[in-house]
């Protein structure tokens, strides 16, 4: 295959990083969080920067699929509160990636999603949900959206890790399953295409990755059927958990 040979990689290799991406439908769909185990899969086998212009697309991908599934039940109110604090964090995380190597890159995120998961788990012990998400009902909500907001634009701009950063805002602003996924959806799908310029910019998109794309993208739809699947069999408290643990071993893999 000639992007095999492109890149540079097996027939094996190719193989785990269709999995990464059927990961991403999945995840898209079900579990958001789960992707980050796709991003140390895509940064195992591909040059660590490159591997986020790759994944990129794919992520879109993804992301229009979910936007299909879960489009009535997203909550518009939250993602304006959060969309100008994202702008300044994909900003702030395109100058980061200018001079910061791809160890620093790792570390960083890494340590910041185990604090989120931390943090999330913590407020579900000590808070009740309310009926309506807190992200924009309090002055301390409308705070804590935009530290996430900017949080979630830098993660989601150096190394498309920014689902975990905002499944733990969605989680500690009380929303429930559907809304969490159709919020989220929204969400992912305007933030990546913001992103593709600054990335293209960078040099991360081009050419060489958009052939890779074109060969990995057909393997997110099964993912995302999966995902549509599992949902209603998944009950809320069994969500939250998986949500959670996908970012803490999310955020393991980035520090190993």
């Amino acid at each position: 295959m000639n992007t095999m040979n492109l890149w540079h990689i097996t027939g094996w290799e190719f193989a785990v990083l269709a999995l990464a991406a059927l990961l991403v439908g999945f995840s898209k769909t079900a579990v958001s969080g789960a992707n980050t185990v796709s991003l140390a899969i895509f940064a195992a086998i591909l040059p660590a920067r490159a591997s986020t212009g790759v994944l990129l697309p794919i992520l879109i991908a993804g992301d229009v699929l979910a936007v299909l599934t879960y489009r009535r039940h997203a909550h518009w109110p939250t993602l304006w509160r959060l969309f100008p604090a994202v702008a300044a964090g994909v900003v702030f995380g395109t100058v980061f990636l200018v001079w910061a190597d791809d160890g620093i890159v790792r570390t960083s995120i890494g340590a910041i999603l185990l604090l989120m998961a931390g943090v999330t788990m913590w407020r579900r012990r000590t808070a009740d949900a309310g009926d309506e998400p807190d992200a924009v009902v309090t002055r301390a909500g409308r705070i804590k959206a935009r530290c996430y907001g900017v949080l979630g634009g830098f993660t989601t701009m150096v190394a498309n890790a920014g689902g975990p950063v905002m499944s733990m805002y969605l989680l500690s602003a009380g929303f429930r399953k559907l809304g969490f996924l159709g919020t989220s959806a929204f969400f992912f799908l305007i933030v990546n295409i913001v992103k593709v310029p600054f990335s293209a910019g960078l040099g991360l998109i081009d050419g060489d990755s958009l052939l890779l794309d074109a060969a990995l993208v057909a393997f997110v739809v099964p993912g995302a059927l999966l995902g549509k699947w599992a949902v209603p069999r998944i009950n809320q408290r069994l969500f939250e958990r998986l949500v959670i643990a996908a970012t803490v071993v999310g955020g393991l893999q980035l520090l190993r």
